[in-house]
């Protein structure tokens, strides 16, 4: 089985940046097939544009734009492409990194398809640092990481402690959030009161329903921005009321507008 190294990845790398054991690039994925492989790094991929298929060890994940992976070190897995342009973005991070800010490698195991939005849209960010050429996007690379393997951290460690209707709301959220939704009708479906699920749903999801539900349609309208022609498709699609609706959330939760994020990909 082949072993990858740090920064190493099947495809066409366009870029790449390397810092504090950290190591970030953008590849254009040209292989139809890629056998059974794994990398000796840790490292995360957000899938840009394109889809894929990716299959490990305990399951096969269909991989739009906007899907976040999360690769534990020397975990095998393998990848179909469709005859489309696909592109991922990666973020490998050495044992060095683990080390030097003290945390470890091994709270998290496995290869995960990450689906909360927060997660995402944290990974957006890092994205977004990386096509500033700000002089200070290092730091803020850093300081989003860390948030990610916070989050990672406190859901592992909570994971058998959650009680049944967290993944029930978070299913049904994820399944309806285009939808109309209030706060009745979610608590009658999962059978506990409306006022149990308005205050205990910010300790497990670390925001209100409105916050969560926002959140996956923006990451829903990420996928869409370049296959749609106008932003009020793309937002009526999505959900949102209306385009400057859809535009002002979007900014809040990723800090640049819809049109930007898509000159961000051009680069």
């Amino acid at each position: 089985m082949k072993s990858l190294h740090n920064g190493e990845f099947f495809g066409k790398t366009n870029e790449t940046l390397r810092f504090d054991g950290l190591t970030i690039t953008d590849t254009e994925y040209t292989h139809p097939y890629v056998d059974w492989h794994y990398h000796e790094n840790a490292y995360f991929t957000f899938m840009l544009q394109g889809n894929m298929t990716e299959g490990n060890k305990k399951e096969t994940y269909d991989c739009p734009a906007g899907t976040l992976l999360y690769h534990h070190w020397e975990d095998a897995h393998y990848n179909i492409k469709p005859d489309i342009f696909t592109r991922g973005f990666h973020l490998e991070i050495t044992e060095n990194w683990f080390e030097q800010f003290q945390i470890s490698k091994n709270s998290i195991e496995g290869s995960f398809n990450l689906k909360n939005p927060a997660l995402k849209l944290l990974m957006y960010r890092i994205f977004r640092e990386t096509k500033l050429n700000d002089p200070s996007f290092e730091l803020s690379v850093h300081e989003l990481l860390f948030n990610i393997f916070s989050e990672l951290s406190d859901r592992a460690q909570n994971s058998d402690k959650k009680p049944s209707w967290v993944n029930k709301i978070d299913e049904i959220l994820h399944e309806s959030f285009t939808e109309k939704l209030n706060l009745t009708d979610l608590s009658k479906t999962i059978d506990i009161h409306p006022v149990h699920l308005s205050r205990d749903f910010q300790k497990h999801f670390h925001c209100n329903l409105g916050e969560y539900i926002r959140k996956l349609k923006i990451n829903k309208s990420i996928t869409l921005l370049n296959t749609y022609p106008s932003l009020a498709e793309v937002a009526l699609e999505c959900g949102f009321a209306d385009q400057s609706h859809f535009i002002r959330s979007f900014k809040e939760n990723t800090g640049i507008t819809p049109l930007q994020y898509k000159n961000l990909l051009k680069k």
